[in-house]
């Protein structure tokens, strides 16, 4: 068994936990509310064309945005009870993803409730009627029986449906299956894309096989099957609802213990100070380093809690409000992102700007930069390069028309983007968004001739790529820096566990780092990428 292996097997226990409780919830959650939603319209018929709509209109929303639009919903939400109650309730993690998934749910639970009790035969409850049973005795001993394998149906589909898409929940801080996915995508490691995909699979085959056995035997009137397969479920959804305690529980003991032996030493500087939350964004640089501050936290007896794979403005919103503790922010991201500044002024401005800024909107402390700056930049082959002597973007804009242009998702969209288009006068052929993974690929393929690479990425030197000079400086700056939270920012132990991190980081032992992630041989995982970083920087 290969390291990249080991390593998918080491985490499985918590990803499945997490996402076995996460689907065993939002389905218990989704049939509470389908159940009596369904009952409801059969006996209003008025009603049931506008409920079955709204229920089917969440379906028409995709499966991620409805789980991020839960992020600033549940910003406003513990806004309003903090204020209210007292009460914190976070916007980030295992509520939204919840709340999201519950509601993908309905559609097919209630439909099917719908369609089974209407699909009863009219004469049986006619019959049951006649004998004089009242309308619930009819719904409850002649409707829903009947009606039960077409019921089961429904809830088998929207089993399937949840345990998928709760594999999205990993954007919005929610651990789960989705980890090996989106971290895989980013750092190239299709291992673990193939074992978080093959685990979300069998984890819904085993579903809905169970839950296919009741409703055989609701089909067949079977008996013992209703039962097996009704204490393998509750039996399975136990599991699931303490299964992330448990392990949460066998993987803080060790730590637990050796606390026990030479006495907690911590200096409590707030309540539950020995934990700190760390952010990451979703890309190989940001697991990386998220990982080094985890490494050097918890040898200062700190426990880390790490939420990877968010996205720019759900982190930083998270950060404000102490939903998190830190992370790596970039310097024109909150510039651009959260400022929404459009100008492109020197670097010790925008750091001089952008630190007022913070302190003052948001009680956010930048900590200080790491020492290395990650900018968008553009990249060519350089071979491309040198045939059509293009060693700058001004030198590129000559050429632009007859040239493509690949960039991330959200690049095109950017004030760089119209910063840079507009300064150099660049107009190209075709412009082409990716996922960030994929951009390397498509220029090195020469399925596009130039990308929005980023400055600090190890990928410009595995593919062979030219950066072009910015004469005009019309590129923001991208320093990178600590941010932590209102919170973290008072406290004296953390800032003294990341001090070695502050401008220790150049930018070709970063690159280098990236590039171990990335590259195709010899692949390191995110946490050895971390240790040589360590080893290389001497911290």
């Amino acid at each position: 068994m290969t390291p990249n292996l080991i390593e998918q097997f080491r985490v499985l226990p918590e990803n499945l936990a997490n996402h076995l409780q996460l689907t065993v919830l939002a389905l218990a959650i989704g049939l509470a509310i389908s159940f009596p939603l369904a009952i409801f319209v059969v006996k209003h018929e008025r009603l049931r064309y506008p409920t079955m709509t709204a229920v089917s209109i969440i379906q028409t929303i995709p499966s991620l945005a409805l789980l991020a639009l839960m992020v600033p919903v549940f910003l406003a939400i513990g806004t309003l009870t903090a204020w209210l109650f007292g009460l914190e309730i976070s916007a980030l993690g295992f509520y939204p993803a919840l709340v999201g998934l519950t509601l993908y749910s309905l559609l097919p639970m209630v439909r099917n409730i719908v369609t089974g009790i209407l699909g009863v035969d009219p004469s049986m409850t006619e019959a049951a009627r006649g004998v004089g049973m009242t309308p619930r005795q009819v719904l409850w001993r002649v409707e829903l029986p009947l009606a039960a394998p077409v019921i089961i149906a429904g809830i088998r589909t929207a089993t399937v449906w949840v345990v998928g898409i709760a594999t999205l929940a990993t954007p919005v801080g929610q651990r789960c299956l989705g980890n090996y996915i989106f971290r895989g995508l980013q750092t190239y490691n299709w291992t673990a894309v193939l074992f978080g995909c093959i685990a979300a699979a069998l984890l819904a085959v085993l579903l809905d096989l169970l839950i296919g056995g009741l409703e055989k035997s609701a089909r067949e009137r079977r008996r013992r099957l209703a039962a097996t397969s009704a204490g393998m479920l509750i039996l399975l959804f136990t599991a699931g609802l303490a299964a992330p305690g448990a392990v949460a529980w066998w993987r803080d003991a060790p730590l637990d213990r050796e606390r026990a032996a030479i006495g907690d030493r911590m200096i409590h500087d707030g309540p539950d100070r020995n934990v700190v939350r760390l952010g990451s964004k979703n890309f190989s640089e940001q697991f990386i380093l998220t990982a080094l501050m985890a490494d050097l936290l918890r040898e200062a007896g700190f426990r880390v809690e790490e939420r990877e794979g968010l996205g720019s403005i759900v982190v930083f919103q998270a950060l404000a409000n102490n939903e998190i503790d830190a992370y790596v922010e970039y310097t024109g991201t909150v510039w651009a992102n959260s400022m929404r500044r459009e100008d492109t002024p020197p670097a010790w401005r925008v750091m001089d700007e952008m630190n007022g800024w913070l302190a003052g909107v948001h009680g956010i402390r930048n900590f200080g930069p790491l020492g290395f700056e990650n900018a968008y930049g553009l990249a060519m082959r350089r071979e491309d390069a040198e045939r059509l002597n293009i060693t700058s973007i001004a030198d590129l804009a000559e050429h632009a028309a007859d040239l493509k242009i690949g960039g991330d998702v959200e690049y095109f969209g950017r004030p760089e983007w119209y910063a840079l288009r507009d300064t150099y006068g660049l107009s190209f052929e075709e412009m082409v968004s990716y996922q960030s993974t994929f951009m390397y690929p498509a220029v090195a393929s020469g399925d596009v001739d130039v990308i929005s690479a980023f400055t600090s990425d190890g990928r410009i030197d595995a593919f062979d790529l030219v950066l072009l000079d910015d004469p005009h400086e019309a590129i923001l700056p991208y320093d990178a820096v600590i941010l932590l939270s209102p919170e973290a920012s008072q406290w004296s132990r953390l800032h003294e566990a990341l001090e070695p991190l502050r401008r220790a980081i150049p930018i070709e032992a970063m690159r280098q780092a990236n590039q171990m992630v990335d590259r195709d041989e010899d692949r390191r995982t995110v946490e050895e990428a971390a240790r040589w970083l360590r080893d290389e920087l001497d911290l």
